[in-house]
């Protein structure tokens, strides 16, 4: 994870997303593509939806349960709006220009009542509704400019009152558009397209807001005094500008201020706290903007809200400073209550926003275990943090658990950056909050540079003998720096004195008495200067530890080439163990700064290299420059064995990548040497060495194809996987490094023999999946190694590896299948190669029920991901749950986009005709002929096969599926390929054999289509009834096989075939049929009745047309004449 950006100090809030409000939607039908909500309103207890079929859907807030249901008929709801004092009451405007006041007494526990009806505004849209503050009525504005009054009749106002009919009264016509409306202590505020228009209902009065006009859609909002020292003051008005401007006027509409907030919005936005999403904060400046603000709302504790399409502002009027601005995509409508956004996007989509300020915000998110978030959060808010005013709501021990609950393998930089924010903290910060509680009431203080803190007793607070006491314990700021340096001294000298002065500090400390009744009690300075130095010694005896538990001692030790090149060694010291393993790992700094240096340098040459467009298309070149680099890479942060065994070698003339070669086969080892040799060694010597080096590197390559590799592949050999750096790399050096490693990775360039790619694979992604993409790395293991599994295994063994550590693997191992996948599904959003470890402990432990489960996380798990891990059964119920949990509409789409490649189809159609299916000598007979009715057989994929089969191919893919319907005994998938392929003899022929009359009919039928076809298919008939029979008499006699033969249609015989062609034809025209084919059949007395009342049924239809022909020809001639 990269390392967070810091925001500003002027910046203190944020907008948090905590709750989703997805399945409150999809619960009301209102994700879909027909029905979804159109306007919004938020009050108190209710969530108000207007819907696009006129429905008002009341969501009461306590637990998003849904109350009540309004439906208008009037056409959709444009806008709603609920009552400010009393939430009885709600108003609805319709698409047609109706508004409907309703009372929906529920004290009562009555049904909801219509209590007023206006249609003044009948062909105009309405664009605003407003509430009276004080009284039932309601403004309206729409797009003409008419605003008008309407009165709501309730018993609330008196006995008589809810049968009293108000008239509609028109207010005002304004010059265009009215775009907002206002109501606050009887004035109304009429916002138009030109400008700003205040109102006195009362007296009828009427003001204009300003001098000059404007053009377009801007908002106005009264904003209320009520706070602080402006209790009693009458309201402001806030009215909209061009170019980011805000007027502030009196509520007389005298224009006080012009605020400018367009280069106060040259800032860059903060990011959404959301659990969607990880923030994201770009410290680029931006330039000016100039936005035109469309409506204008007050917002929680004196804060001024505006939005556009794509962005939320609040500013802070008092001060003329923006607050805060965020970018949200696809905005259309904001509904707030106090500090709490009800957001509704173009597409219909809900989100619920709370404006917090950042610390405020870190404790709901602790309180949720959204572990990530709140500590990105806190070290991108570290100014407000740190203050000692955010330990009321998150002391330090939050903060230390805070930091225990992150992964020191994935967010390794992310808890490097939360130790610097918890080491910015005041000392003794845990209790500092009770001891300023405590003192606050008694007496004031300060803290000094040293940390101590100096306590003032007030007068009158306590006796005269405790305020003495208290001086007597304070020196002064000057006696106390002395001492404290006075103390170094003698820390430096012996550690014996310490001590002792220590006792007698303690000694003098009890002698002294304390009547306060404070928290702690105040010690002298040499006890609190120890207890700092106390704690520094125990910071730096954490990172010792910390250093150690990266496995670091080992590879931080001074090479023995800088030694050599003039950097002193320590000398021997009598000093403790733990400084001695202090001032070595102090020592080997410059080594590893040294190392990254050149690792550095070695990678940003790759990395220009691979920038040319000419080596990038050319492989080998490309394989090349990676190999050059690779060295470097295998010394620094390779193995602990290789990097101490390239380091002794370096000393020895440069055998260190002669090594290096014989791992990975390179081809430029001679450069390599020289570059890595020393500089002072003979050159002769140099040449000798190479001799040899050439020698071992061809013994090596010999013993290699025998040894090494069928080590790997038995797994006798594998390395151990590493998931952690052995050394801190910085971030932007590893995001290079990442890029060149999963290109390595991808290129394949471990091995010069082809057969021994996968293996050098499997070597590179076990020493260095700390450095690769894991996105990349998962996808090239499906598309390239599908057919390796130890290298799909080594990814699968690395991911496990480095979700160890979570909390989800607790949950998992607790074998609660349902709680496990609510955990995975609360984590979103996902990642694929964090996610798919979890998977696997969850088929591990549950089997096919979790596989089946498997689906919800689709698209980010994709069925190859599953393929890899679970048992053919397995997967194919993954894959039919997977495509049934789609519109049946979309199924055979869905599937279609799964196939990737197109061979899966194939694949996944022999895997579907060998599970749960029936026997093959069920199906099939010894010769390989359909059995008798054995289409009748379910197939336990019968539905995922039926869209195998339907997906469009090639005519080779539709024949080779063709093929193995037949040999599986898959009849109804043989008869529709056998009619898609347009082979309707196999397909007749496979009918007569099943015997099943119904399957020449349409639509899952073959229908013959010509006399040929029926001549055709009676012969097949009568050469396949004696087979037909034999199998029904086999059956009769006990075979061991049901297929449910009962239930399917009548058999295939001449017979049949006669009076279907009878039917279609005449009876006649079927016999005349039957004697051309040869065929002599004897008549069954159901078929003989059958044909006479075909015949007596042909012969009234044709008198009937007869006599309508005749009626026709007389109403002609009668016309005529």
């Amino acid at each position: 994870m990269p390392l967070i950006p810091v925001v500003p100090e002027n910046h203190s809030h944020v907008l948090a997303e905590f709750d989703c409000l997805d399945p409150l939607l999809s619960a009301l039908r209102l994700d879909s593509g027909r029905l979804k909500c159109t306007c919004l309103a938020v009050s108190r207890k209710w969530l108000a939806l207007g819907t696009s079929a006129g429905g008002l859907h009341l969501i009461q807030r306590d637990g998003w349960k849904q109350r009540l249901i309004l439906t208008h008929k009037e056409g959709s709801i444009t806008h709603v709006a609920c009552c400010p004092h009393d939430e009885d009451f709600i108003a609805a405007a319709t698409s047609q220009g109706l508004v409907v006041v309703w009372e929906l007494q529920l004290e009562r526990r009555g049904r909801p009542e219509r209590v007023s009806v206006s249609w003044e505004h009948r062909g105009q849209a309405i664009t605003a509704l407003c509430w009276d503050t004080g009284t039932f009525r309601v403004f309206v504005g729409d797009s003409g400019g008419k605003v008008s009054c309407l009165r709501a009749g309730s018993s609330k106002l008196g006995k008589g009152s809810a049968f009293v009919i108000f008239p509609i009264q028109t207010v005002t016509t304004v010059d265009s558009k009215v775009v907002q409306l206002g109501y606050q202590d009887g004035r109304l505020l009429v916002s138009s397209l030109s400008r700003c228009y205040l109102c006195d209902t009362d007296r009828e009065k009427f003001w204009r807001v300003g001098n000059k006009e404007r053009d377009g859609e801007y908002g106005a909002c009264f904003f209320p005094q009520n706070k602080g020292l402006l209790v009693g003051q009458p309201p402001l008005l806030f009215c909209a500008r061009p170019g980011s401007r805000i007027w502030e006027a009196s509520f007389n509409g005298e224009v006080l201020s012009t605020h400018q907030f367009k280069q106060l919005l040259a800032c860059p936005p903060l990011p959404l706290i959301t659990y969607r999403n990880e923030p994201h904060y770009n410290v680029e400046q931006k330039s000016s903007q100039s936005v035109a603000f469309p409506k204008l709302l007050y917002l929680g504790d004196q804060n001024l809200l505006t939005w556009t399409d794509s962005a939320i502002y609040i500013f802070t009027p008092h001060n003329g400073q923006v607050l805060l601005w965020t970018e949200v995509k696809d905005l259309f409508d904001i509904a707030v209550y106090r500090n709490e956004l009800f957001c509704l996007h173009g597409s219909g989509h809900l989100s619920h926003l709370s404006l917090l300020s950042a610390e405020r915000c870190v404790e709901r998110l602790l309180r949720r275990e959204l572990w990530l978030l709140a500590a990105a959060l806190c070290c991108m808010f570290q100014h407000t943090i740190t203050t000692s005013k955010a330990r009321k709501s998150i002391p330090i021990d939050r903060l230390e658990h805070l930091r225990s609950q992150l992964s020191s393998t994935t967010h390794l930089d992310l808890i490097g950056q939360l130790d610097e924010v918890i080491a910015k903290l005041e000392p003794l910060d845990s209790a500092s909050s009770s001891r300023r509680s405590s003192i606050s009431s008694h007496e004031s203080f300060n803290v000094l540079d040293c940390g101590i803190y100096r306590v003032i007793s007030r007068r009158g607070s306590q006796s005269d003998d405790d305020t003495s006491s208290i001086i007597t314990q304070s020196l002064s700021e000057e006696e106390r720096l002395k001492e404290f340096g006075f103390v170094q001294e003698e820390d430096q000298v012996d550690h014996d004195s310490q001590s002792s002065e220590r006792t007698e500090a303690e000694r003098s400390e009890q002698g002294l008495q304390f009547h306060l009744p404070l928290s702690f009690r105040p010690k002298p300075p040499r006890i609190a200067l120890q207890a700092v130095k106390d704690s520094v010694s125990s910071f730096v005896k954490k990172t010792t530890e910390k250093i150690n538990t990266l496995q670091m001692n080992s590879e931080l030790w001074q090479r023995p080439e800088f030694r050599e090149s003039g950097q002193p060694e320590m000398p021997a010291t009598t000093a403790p163990f733990s400084e001695e393993v202090e001032s070595e790992v102090y020592n080997d700094i410059p080594t590893t700064e040294a190392d990254m240096q050149e690792l550095r340098s070695a990678t940003e040459r790759a990395l220009s290299q691979t920038q040319d467009p000419l080596l990038l298309l050319d492989p080998v070149c490309l394989e090349e420059v990676l190999l050059e680099w690779l060295p470097v890479l295998e010394r620094i942060l390779g193995p602990a064995e290789l990097s101490s065994a390239a380091a002794a070698d370096s000393n020895l003339g440069g055998r260190g990548e002669e090594s290096m070669e014989r791992d990975y086969l390179t081809s430029h080892s001679e450069q390599q040497e020289e570059s890595f040799c020393p500089s002072g060694e003979p050159a002769e010597g140099v040449a000798q060495k190479k001799e040899e080096s050439c020698e071992l590197r061809e013994k090596d390559n010999q013993s290699d194809s025998t040894e090494k590799e069928p080590e790997l592949s038995n797994g006798s050999a594998a390395e151990p996987v590493r998931v952690v750096s052995p050394k801190p790399v910085p971030a932007d050096l590893l995001a290079d490094l990442t890029q060149l490693a999963t290109l390595y990775t991808e290129l394949s360039c471990f091995r010069n023999q082809p057969n021994e790619k996968a293996s050098g694979c499997t070597t590179f992604l076990r020493r260095y999946f700390f450095l690769l993409d894991q996105e990349r790395i998962r996808r090239m293991c499906l598309l390239c190694y599908q057919e390796q599994p130890q290298v799909q295994s080594s990814f699968t063994e690395a991911t496990l590896e480095l979700t160890q550590s979570t909390k989800m693997v607790e949950i998992i191992e607790r074998g609660d299948l349902l709680r496990s996948l609510r955990s995975l599904r609360e984590l979103q959003p996902w990642s694929a190669p964090l996610l798919l470890p979890h998977l696997h402990r969850l088929y591990e432990k549950h089997g096919e029920a979790a596989v089946r489960s498997f689906s919800q996380f689709h698209p980010t798990i994709t069925p190859a991901d599953v393929m890899t891990m679970a048992q053919q059964s397995h997967f194919l119920a993954y894959l039919d749950n997977l495509v049934q949990s789609q519109v049946e509409d979309h199924r055979l789409s869905f599937l279609q986009s799964l196939l990737e490649p197109e061979s899966l189809r194939q694949d996944w159609l022999e895997l579907a005709l060998t599970h749960d299916a029936p026997q093959h000598c069920d199906t099939l007979t010894p010769d390989g002929q359909p059995r008798w009715h054995s289409h009748c057989f379910s197939w336990g994929y019968g539905r995922l096969l039926s869209l195998l089969i339907r997906l469009p191919a090639d005519l080779s893919s539709k024949q080779k599926m063709a093929e193995t319907c037949h040999s599986h005994g898959y009849w109804m998938g043989y008869l529709y390929l056998c009619h898609e392929l347009q082979c309707r003899i196999e397909a007749f022929s496979t009918i007569c054999q099943l015997g099943d009359v119904t399957l020449l009919e349409e639509p899952d039928g073959v229908e013959p289509k010509s006399w040929d076809e029926w001549k055709l298919l009676i012969k097949l008939s009568q050469q396949y009834s004696s087979v037909v029979e034999s199998e029904q008499v086999t059956e009769v006699n006990g075979s061991s096989w049901s297929n449910g033969s009962a239930d399917c249609g009548g058999k295939v015989s001449p017979e049949s075939l006669t009076l279907m062609l009878a039917r279609t034809v005449g009876p006649d025209r079927a016999l005349a049929v039957l004697e051309e084919c040869g065929v002599q059949l004897d008549f069954s007395p159901h078929s003989k009745l059958v044909f006479d009342l075909l015949r007596v049924t042909e012969k009234r239809q044709r008198a009937m047309i007869q006599t309508m022909l005749e009626r026709c020809d007389r109403f002609l001639w009668s016309q005529h004449a």
